[in-house]
């Protein structure tokens, strides 16, 4: 909601992107994915970056109560002193981040990645007389009759 603060990042882009050694592809990613929002209400900006989802979010707010609205960014940089290079060399977080808007159903790479889950599923005699007939009505609305006839058999 600041002209002076997006002037400020817009002017120093100018300058030192035309100073460093790698112009050409920092001016390339800037004119096809860069950009600096300015919006009239915080709730605008949330809502655009929730649509986005970029891969880094950079957000200098008053109120950072505003923050938790934030669900789909890949890494978010939180205030003037949280600057994207901390998130990926030293503050913790992964730098193997989604891209392309897939922070609306994907997040950074973690361990979680490497581990094999199991969902374990018990369901006693009164539960599954309860719910059974629910259960193969989905199953022949998906038409997997025998999936169906499992149910049956139990009650």
């Amino acid at each position: 909601t600041s002209e002076d603060i997006a002037r400020k990042v817009a002017d120093r882009l100018e300058e030192i992107v035309p100073q460093l050694p790698r112009k050409e592809i920092i001016t390339e990613s800037l004119e096809n994915k860069g950009m600096i929002v300015l919006v009239d209400q915080i709730e605008e900006g949330i809502e655009i970056a929730n649509q986005i989802a970029p891969e880094h979010l950079e957000l200098l707010v008053k109120d950072e109560s505003v923050i938790s609205q934030i669900r789909n960014a890949g890494a978010i940089f939180v205030g003037q002193w949280s600057p994207e290079p901390a998130g990926d060399y030293f503050a913790g977080p992964n730098h193997i981040l989604p891209t392309n808007g897939a922070a609306k159903y994907a997040s950074a790479l973690s361990v979680q990645d490497f581990q094999k889950h199991s969902s374990f599923i018990r369901y006693s005699k009164e539960r599954i007389q309860k719910q059974g007939p629910m259960i193969a009505h989905f199953a022949e609305l998906e038409e997997l009759y025998a999936h169906a006839e499992a149910i049956k058999a139990r009650f």
